[in-house]
């Protein structure tokens, strides 16, 4: 009897389980449950552009599908089988799980202290307490699993005690721990063991980390050889990123194909997260047709599977794309499918940004009353969660106000917006805020309103010099030279109007071809319609053919065969007939499109190719100032100096791509303004003032992408070690930095000081040594030779090919 009444009470369990879970991973195992958490809350966190934390994206993922967070991060000791205290954990009971821990033993209490362990440290906008609870459990892990002695256990605290170093940024502790589980799984020849040790030892690693590829590509032979095939996907998934971020494009492409291909393989259903990413890069590409299509086919595979989870995203990112190619009907149906989906079934966060993408198709079709209403039907319902969208909500409202000549509605609008733009104070909102002051000025220049107008200018300056970034627009440029017209300053006047003059025309020019794509529409549209009216008479022919077929057919028997005969030689025919044009008509519409997507590839691959400069600058400054905002909560010096370090290596690449965006030359970089400006960051840095001075010497070079990013990366650190050792006791003296092409196809980089130099015993607590790996790694990057010598201080010489000839190049 008790038997089974523990068997219904399993049973009872196990149906309210299954019941619970979401329809989207039905028929799915804990592999590929794991596979799409990490599938999702990567493209979450990626698609937020870091406004949310990774660990925050897992939560957000978990929540949707209804699958327990910790599924994210216990791998290693959960295989779906019975787990002391996961109940208690998972139903947020922390303090029983806790009591529990006390009163376990042996193997079940280093399995509850890695479970309590992965709850603190992995739990969102982790808190101090949750750092000093982590390591708690975790070494209790550490010390438990040691005096068992069970290898197994002694790994997984281990690597879990990596995982806790990385998070706290003490990242030559985090990759002991780790290096440590490898050397002793490489001895006992455990691929599966040695295969996880590699990957998890990869995953908290920095991207920057050079072993970090090579890392994850073998644990990704492993997962193959071992027929693991979902780990091996999440891998090749990780080195994609490492390629993306590190502008290898086409090799980040190649492997989301693949990976595309082998999810199919194995039953995956959940396709549009790695659609959708196929369809961004292809769009970083230029491949508008391609990213359009994948777009279209996301959004199929989410409507066909009825996974509807965060499909908010999917439509909005599927009206930009309509949006840019001048769709606007079709950017706002998807626009509306976006707001319907993130106000009713589950938000990732975006259906508002998708309610002013319809709002901006409205007032670019001209119907900016219509737009009003629009705003005002959803602002009713729905107003602004935070300060940014309103912002955004007002500037639409003045805009539309604007353009319908209602300047007093529309200066109210106006000054809201800005007052919620002088609430923000983020680098990620900046040019946001600074589109907004423009705007404004714009308005009050127009207006004649001088004292308004500079007041505007001039926030765009203090923000600007806040967050050392430089904003430039056409309504900036048009309003300084409106201000500056109306105080006598002509000369500068016109400098400004022809800076407004070189924006505008880009964008005439665009609207020009937009025209005459409408045009053309127009003309298909019409040959169309006459191609239907020259089928209806050919079916009204034929009718008539068989109706006096039958009137024959009355007066002859003997004709009656021929007839028949006749008839249905013409139908045969009208129905090749049908076929033929359908076809035809399929061809038509694909020439079409292509000749459609031709143009538009033409006309914006300029444009599009400084917007990703310009966001990956952006998301390159993001990331500085998080590193900052870390640092706020660290203490020890080590590691505040090592965050500072990567601070300027940072600045230094999105230095480069500010230039990229900035210029009219968006292939190369002109060196002798990159090295005069990186040197004046690292100046202002240190507050050096007259102590260290700099003597410049740099030809007239230009650079390609991928030989600026390690020269400006070697600049950073060379110059950052002379200005910290080079020099103790606060003593002046001079850097020299030097470039100089030696011949043809040569160029020589030279840094050097009149300090105190170095000495090649010395211990290496006094010499970067990581920043001097570094160099060299970046010297083996560029294929250059390098060397390090005394002379009245220390030289630093890296002669390098070039590599890339311009001339070449453009051809």
């Amino acid at each position: 009897m008790k038997l089974l009444y523990t068997f219904c009470l399993l049973f009872l369990i196990a149906i309210n389980s299954e019941a619970q879970n979401h329809p989207a991973t039905a028929g799915y195992d804990l592999k590929k449950k794991r596979l799409l958490i990490q599938t999702c809350s990567s493209y979450l966190y990626n698609s937020n552009q870091g406004s949310i934390d990774l660990d925050s994206a897992v939560v957000l993922t978990c929540k949707a599908y209804k699958l327990p967070v910790s599924l994210a991060y216990d791998e290693g000791f959960y295989d779906g089988s019975y787990l002391i205290g996961k109940d208690l954990i998972e139903k947020g009971n922390i303090d029983a799980a806790k009591k529990l821990f006390q009163k376990s033993k042996g193997v079940n209490k280093v399995k509850l202290a890695l479970q309590l362990g992965i709850f603190y440290l992995f739990k969102p906008f982790t808190k101090p307490d949750d750092i000093k609870n982590a390591h708690h459990f975790i070494t209790e892990a550490v010390k438990i699993s040691n005096q068992l002695k069970i290898q197994k256990w002694q790994h997984e605290s281990l690597m879990l005690l990596g995982k806790f170093y990385f998070q706290i940024n003490n990242y030559p502790e985090s990759k002991k721990c780790f290096s440590q589980v490898v050397n002793e799984c490489r001895k006992q020849n455990d691929k599966a063991a040695l295969a996880d040790a590699l990957f998890y030892q990869a995953t908290n690693q920095y991207d920057l980390d050079p072993e970090k590829e090579k890392i994850l590509k073998e644990a990704e032979a492993l997962y193959k050889n071992l027929g693991f095939e979902e780990k091996r996907i999440i891998t090749k998934a990780r080195i994609c990123t490492i390629y993306f971020w590190h502008g290898k494009i086409n090799d980040a492409k190649k492997i989301l194909y693949q990976n595309a291909a082998d999810m199919r393989k194995i039953g995956f259903r959940q396709q549009q997260y790695i659609e959708t990413t196929i369809a961004y890069i292809e769009g970083v590409q230029f491949n508008i047709k391609s990213a359009l299509y994948y777009a279209l086919k996301s959004v199929k595979s989410m409507e066909s599977t009825k996974d509807y989870t965060f499909a908010d995203i999917f439509y909005m990112r599927l009206g930009l794309v309509y949006l840019q190619m001048g769709h606007t009907d079709e950017a706002i149906k998807m626009s509306e499918k976006s707001i319907r989906y993130g106000q009713n079934i589950f938000s990732s966060g975006s259906w508002y940004k998708s309610f002013m993408t319809a709002t901006a198709s409205l007032s670019m079709k001209g119907k900016n009353k219509e737009a009003i209403e629009y705003m005002n039907s959803i602002t009713s319902h729905y107003p602004p969660p935070n300060k940014f969208d309103n912002m955004l909500m007002n500037y639409g409202y003045a805009n539309c106000y604007w353009r319908i000549k209602n300047y007093g509605t529309a200066e109210k609008y106006f000054i809201k917006a800005g007052e919620a733009a002088d609430g923000l104070d983020s680098p990620q909102t900046y040019r946001d805020v600074c589109n907004t002051y423009s705007s404004i000025a714009l308005f009050y220049a127009n207006r004649k309103n001088l004292h308004k107008t500079k007041l505007y200018i001039d926030k765009i300056d203090a923000v600007s010099k806040k967050y050392s970034q430089n904003y430039n627009s056409e309504a900036l440029q048009m309003s300084l030279y409106k201000l500056d017209s109306l105080n006598g300053n002509f000369k500068s006047a016109l400098e400004h109007h022809k800076l407004y003059k070189k924006m505008s025309d880009s964008v005439l020019d665009y609207a020009k071809n937009k025209q005459i794509e409408e045009l053309r529409f127009q003309y298909e549209t019409e040959n169309k319609e006459q191609k239907i009216k020259s089928l209806n008479q050919e079916t009204s022919l034929q009718e008539t053919a068989l109706k006096k077929s039958k009137l024959l057919n009355t007066v002859s028997i003997s004709s009656l065969v021929l007839l028949v005969l006749i008839i249905t030689l013409l139908y045969n025919r009208y129905r090749l007939k049908q076929k033929n044009n359908a076809e035809l008509e399929l061809k038509e519409k694909e020439i079409n499109q292509k000749n459609i997507n031709l143009r538009h590839l033409l006309d914006e691959k300029e444009w599009l190719l400084k917007e990703i400069h310009h966001r990956v600058k952006n998301n390159l400054q993001t990331v500085i100032s998080l590193l900052n905002s870390q640092s706020a909560y660290l203490e020890n010096d080590m590691a505040l100096s090592a965050i500072k370090n990567s601070q300027h290596r940072i600045h230094s690449m999105s230095l480069i791509h500010q230039k990229l965006y900035s210029s009219e030359n968006i292939s190369t970089i002109n060196m002798p303004n990159y090295i005069k400006e990186l040197v004046e960051y690292l100046r202002e840095s240190f507050s050096l003032g007259q102590r260290i001075r700099f003597e410049l010497k740099i030809d007239p070079l230009e650079l390609d992408v991928a030989q600026a990013v390690p020269v400006g990366l070697i600049l950073n650190e060379s110059i950052t070690n002379s200005i910290k050792y080079a020099f103790p006791d606060n003593r002046t003296g001079m850097i020299y930095v030097t470039l100089q092409a030696t011949s043809e196809n040569k160029y020589l980089l030279t840094i050097a000081d009149n300090g105190v130099g170095f000495d090649a015993n010395i211990s290496n607590k006094k010499i970067n040594s990581f920043g001097l790996s570094l160099i060299k790694g970046l010297s083996d990057d560029l294929d250059a030779t390098f060397s390090m010598e005394n002379n009245n201080g220390t030289i630093l010489k890296i002669e390098f090919s070039k590599e890339f000839p311009i001339n070449e190049k453009r051809r």
